[in-house]
């Protein structure tokens, strides 16, 4: 093996290639002007593998400051790491041995083994036998051990407690049911790094429960609520679920008046962003930014925007789980491409459902572009079909979400004033996914742009 005192060179060396490659970076498209090694520590030792964890700061385009975490493993290359097969990515480098054939040093969390060492940071009591890794492509990676536990590990980093493990350790300390509360924890130099917590086998995704939904109405071209795999009760259901978490959320961590013009000068100050990146200058279809901007200033006029409070922040369906036991929340982080500054600040709780409400239309665009080949191949009975299960599912949640006792003291007492300020949630969610989707899928932008195009030729409140 080579001398693991050379570690934080060779992570100098090879991170500016490595980390534009991990979807969890957020570094896709960006330069790594230069990387330290804040601290590193050898976990574990000996002649078949290595365990080095680390705290690497790295600046993005010359400017942009971002800490990451790192399990990186370290095995000679001819010690047949099978598990390394078809995970080119998550490969570092291959580095040359004094004392023997090159070592390959790797992502530690995809081995089965350094797995546990990991895990035993967080909970060193903690016996397992069987190990897989999650493949996640957000902020962070999982591991599930022995199909109970789960322990997430955190990647893009920063000083003090992390709102996925603090929001959860409180909302189910005063009761809260829809959360999976941490049982162990890893901090250190005062920052959240890891969090464990229990797996719950055979709990489905909310967005593949969609999907599924989309698909059987797509093949069966029957009515939403005619078919058997119609999603109006999950959805209604789910709406009731995020009632009683804001709720929840305002009795642990209080309430202030909702300030509307502070709302929609940060929305407009994410539509210039995304304009002034020129990111729409690479797709065909025009974004009336001057009409989206309307909208907000007619949030900003309003006198009553209901109150703010903690809100996840990222709600969608695939941040949602349901298992025998009802459906969970998942994942207080908020929007990965969001600036920190704005991912874990308060607002309106009609900003989360805005988030499920573009996420139901994600699954119905996305399940009828799997049985259409291009625009001028739609057919307009699939497409009506589709478009009628988005309804469905938007108009049941929010039954259910109302349904919720004392969530309407949460919301602006008009429903007008209620209306006006979901819709420019949605178009400034939808502003937000037409960004991500530019910069990772580009194909995918027509679906958000098309969200924006419905809501800004509705009706708008008066």
């Amino acid at each position: 093996m080579i001398d693991l005192a050379t570690i934080p060179d060779l992570l100098v060396e090879h991170l500016p290639e490595h980390l534009p490659r991990q979807r969890w970076s957020g570094a896709h498209d960006r330069t790594v002007s230069a990387v330290s090694v804040r601290w590193h520590e050898v976990v574990c030792e000996d002649d078949e593998s290595s365990l080095v964890w680390a705290v690497v700061d790295v600046t993005l385009d010359g400017t942009e400051q971002q800490a990451y975490q790192l399990f990186v493993g370290l095995r000679p290359v001819s010690g047949g790491a099978e598990f390394l097969a078809g995970k080119d990515r998550e490969i570092i480098a291959e580095v040359p041995c004094d004392d023997g054939g090159p070592v390959v040093l790797y992502d530690a969390l995809v081995d089965p083994d350094l797995a546990i060492a990991v895990l035993h940071l967080a909970a060193p009591d903690v016996e397992v036998e069987v190990r897989r890794p999650i493949v996640l492509e957000h902020s962070n990676s999982s591991i599930v051990f022995d199909e109970s536990s789960i322990l997430k590990v955190f990647r893009k980093i920063e000083p003090g407690p992390n709102p996925d493990v603090e929001i959860t350790r409180t909302l189910a300390a005063n009761g809260y049911e829809h959360v999976l509360p941490p049982l162990a924890e890893l901090r250190r130099d005062d920052t959240d790094l890891a969090v464990l917590r229990e797996f719950l086998v055979g709990a489905t995704e909310g967005w593949q429960l969609a999907r599924t939904s989309v698909r059987d109405l797509l093949a069966s071209r029957l009515p939403p609520e005619e078919t058997g795999g119609d999603f109006a009760h999950d959805a209604e259901r789910l709406g009731a679920i995020l009632g009683d978490l804001h709720l929840a959320m305002a009795e642990a961590w209080g309430v202030v008046p909702g300030d509307a013009p502070r709302w929609a000068a940060e929305m407009e100050d994410h539509l210039r962003g995304l304009v002034s990146e020129g990111s729409l200058d690479v797709h065909p279809t025009r974004l009336d930014t001057s009409a989206v901007a309307d909208r907000y200033h007619q949030l900003a006029e309003l006198d009553d925007a209901g109150v703010e409070l903690r809100i996840h922040g990222d709600l969608h369906l695939a941040q949602v789980i349901r298992a025998d036991t009802g459906w969970f929340v998942l994942d207080f982080e908020g929007e990965p491409a969001r600036r920190r500054s704005e991912r874990f600040t308060t607002s309106s709780p009609l900003r989360d459902v805005a988030g499920m409400l573009r996420s139901f239309h994600y699954a119905a665009a996305t399940g009828l572009a799997e049985w259409v080949e291009g625009e001028d191949d739609i057919d307009r009975e699939l497409l009506e079909l589709a478009d009628a299960w988005d309804l469905r599912s938007r108009v049941h949640f929010l039954m259910g979400y109302l349904s919720a006792d004392g969530v309407e003291a949460l919301l602006p007492a008009e429903t007008a004033s209620r209306d006006r300020v979901l819709a420019a949630f949605e178009l400034d969610k939808a502003v937000y996914e037409v960004g991500y989707e530019l910069g990772y899928r580009p194909d995918h932008a027509v679906i958000p742009l098309a969200g924006i195009d419905r809501l800004l030729r509705a009706e708008q409140p008066s």
